[in-house]
């Protein structure tokens, strides 16, 4: 969507994102276990919130609008109605108009699109808050809970855990088209733990990942699906995060910055946006990501730039082959040609396209609902110099992300840039 008001982004945060294996996650063998619980839904709703107003620098009472993304409060959490679990988070919210949405792993990408909605509406201060827990219940459980984002009464019957299996079927298809390898996969799990052992925020930020463990099965790193015929393609290591977690971005029009006397130039703008959604019952061609290529040559045309501006990209990475697609959907390489650009270290930090600086879903961690919003807060952070030990060199100027839910069902493409 090309944007008639001007938007930008005054405030942010993300929490840590945590899970088993982030030292700070209490389970059956953490000091605390019986003694502390780790953060509730609820909770991360209102830690995320209060830190991106003090990051704005703004009174609560500026903002507007909310979005609240989420996909499963109901049953990791027993707790749907999230716009009013927004409206307690903070003292000065009660009455606010807030509302949630959801469209799977995209729902944070969603929120973030629908704040940027109202300021064109002319709500000029807007919130989207993204939050997830998926820790309250075990593996297989967990995964029957995320299978309703495919088409569950036609795929869940594929394995126990069933979007490892959608996504080794992709790997199973690139592999034989001779256009991915396992080595390429591994190679990119290798660079999401790299990049989260230098983020603090990361769940897997203590995991150290050699290409031997990420290349080799073994009971560390099991083959674990049932389906016979998908096995071998889907490892532990390929896998994103089942983590908890949240993340806020507090958007404004340019008059509202203006209004409350901050310059522009000191502010990351969002250009533009792509969304596009696909029948539940796809996809059609197992080779390409055809939703998230669609939303992001909207993207493009409406902001007026494409794949060669982009300097910096964060990527839905459910699957590491997926961040392989991605690379193709967004334009940074021709189709079949995406591992070529992994295999030549070009999506590293200090590569020509550096994606997902953090660790990505892989190791920064997966909590659904927020997983669209730390990639945009992400870019803004990378843009503005503010991501420490991964910052990339040469502070970009240009960033983009893509944010999927399902097995690209729904996508959310966004562009950030920053002129000064």
């Amino acid at each position: 969507m090309a944007l008639r008001e001007k938007v930008y982004v005054l405030g942010s945060a993300i929490t840590n994102f945590i899970g088993k294996f982030h030292p700070d996650f209490i389970w059956k063998k953490h000091p605390d276990f019986g003694k502390k619980e780790n953060p509730s839904l609820e909770d991360y709703i209102a830690l995320a919130t209060k830190a991106a107003i003090e990051d704005a620098g703004i009174d609560a009472k500026e903002i507007k609008k909310g979005f609240v993304g989420n996909f499963a409060g109901e049953l990791f959490s027993n707790q749907g109605h999230l716009g009013a679990v927004l409206a307690g988070a903070h003292e000065d919210f009660a009455g606010k108009p807030f509302m949630r949405v959801e469209g799977a792993c995209a729902s944070g990408g969603l929120a973030v699109i629908s704040a940027v909605d109202a300021i064109q509406a002319g709500h000029d201060v807007c919130i989207a808050v993204g939050a997830e827990v998926q820790t309250t219940v075990n593996a297989k459980i967990g995964a029957d809970y995320l299978a309703r984002a495919a088409d569950y009464r036609n795929q869940r019957s594929m394995d126990p855990f069933t979007f490892p299996c959608l996504f080794a079927r992709r790997a199973k298809v690139l592999k034989e088209a001779g256009v991915v390898t396992d080595e390429d996969i591994s190679k990119v799990v290798v660079k999401a733990y790299s990049n989260a052992n230098r983020n603090p925020r990361a769940h897997m930020r203590a995991f150290k990942m050699s290409e031997e463990h990420a290349a080799t099965a073994s009971d560390k790193n099991p083959k674990f699906l049932q389906n016979e015929e998908y096995k071998d393609h889907m490892k532990v290591s390929d896998c994103s995060q089942v983590s908890d977690g949240g993340a806020a971005i507090i958007l404004c029009s340019e008059s509202a910055l203006k209004r409350l006397g901050k310059d522009p130039a000191d502010y990351v703008e969002f250009v533009a946006y792509g969304h596009a959604t696909g029948p539940i019952s796809g996809p059609a061609d197992l080779t390409v990501l055809d939703v998230t290529t669609l939303a992001a040559q909207r993207a493009y045309e409406d902001s007026g730039l494409n794949a060669k501006d982009m300097k910096v990209a964060e990527v839905h990475d459910c699957f590491a082959v997926t961040e392989i697609l991605m690379l193709e959907a967004l334009g940074f390489a021709e189709k079949g040609k995406g591992a070529e650009l992994v295999r030549a270290g070009e999506t590293s930090l200090d590569g020509s396209i550096p994606v997902n600086t953090g660790g990505g879903l892989i190791a920064y961690g997966h909590p659904v609902g927020a997983t669209g919003i730390k990639q945009i807060v992400e870019v803004a952070n990378q843009i503005l110099g503010r991501c420490g030990d991964y910052q990339v060199k040469n502070a970009p100027k240009v960033g983009i992300t893509a944010n999927m839910g399902g097995d690209d069902r729904t996508s959310v493409v966004t562009i950030l840039r920053r002129d000064s």
